[in-house]
């Protein structure tokens, strides 16, 4: 299958001022409940006319991707970062134009944990599991529809190793966030 042929995905904020295309498959689909992923929701969701991205659940939902089948489509100039302490090793990327959480990346990471949902309803990837449900809401919605992992599972560790395997242990930078850096409300 050549790469024209290979499924793609778009994905963009709010506005639509920003898009991303994937190419391929995603390396996993997963719902995540630690302690900085719900930290770094609450402050997000602040944002002035931010979208809610709190699953059902309590989690945030991410497409993890390899950084080599991303690519910045439009909007690039709007693009801002956000870290919960300017020493994180994580930052969340955000479309400054309507606050809309784009995609989250680790320091040197080989992938990108898009937010789910920036892609349309119907064009979604299907969750696969749930990640360090140990530190999810009490009282959140919890139901018994997909694996669940107090922590991440080797299934998780295998899929992320075998993507950088296939990648040639690269870990490609991201050039398109060119908008410096945001700073949380609160």
């Amino acid at each position: 299958m050549t790469s024209s042929q290979k499924k793609r995905r778009t994905l963009s904020c709010t506005c639509g001022q920003v898009e991303l295309e994937t190419i391929d498959d995603p390396i996993l689909t997963v719902t995540c409940h630690c302690a900085s992923c719900r930290t770094a929701r609450a402050r997000l969701e602040a944002l002035p006319g931010a979208p809610v991205i709190a699953e059902e659940d309590g989690g945030t939902a991410f497409v993890m991707q390899r950084k080599d089948r991303i690519r910045c489509v439009k909007g690039a100039e709007l693009l801002r970062e956000y870290r919960l302490t300017p020493e994180a090793k994580t930052r969340r990327v955000v479309a400054s134009c309507c606050n809309a959480p784009m995609f989250l990346e680790f320091a040197g990471g080989h992938w990108l944990s898009l937010y789910r949902q920036r892609f349309p309803k119907a064009d979604q990837p299907a969750l696969e599991m749930r990640v360090m449900t140990k530190y999810r809401e009490a009282g959140a919605a919890f139901y018994d529809d997909m694996p669940s992992y107090a922590s991440h599972s080797g299934g998780f560790m295998w899929k992320l190793l075998s993507a950088w395997v296939a990648m040639g242990f690269r870990a490609p930078k991201i050039d398109y966030v060119k908008g410096g850096v945001g700073s949380y409300a609160g």
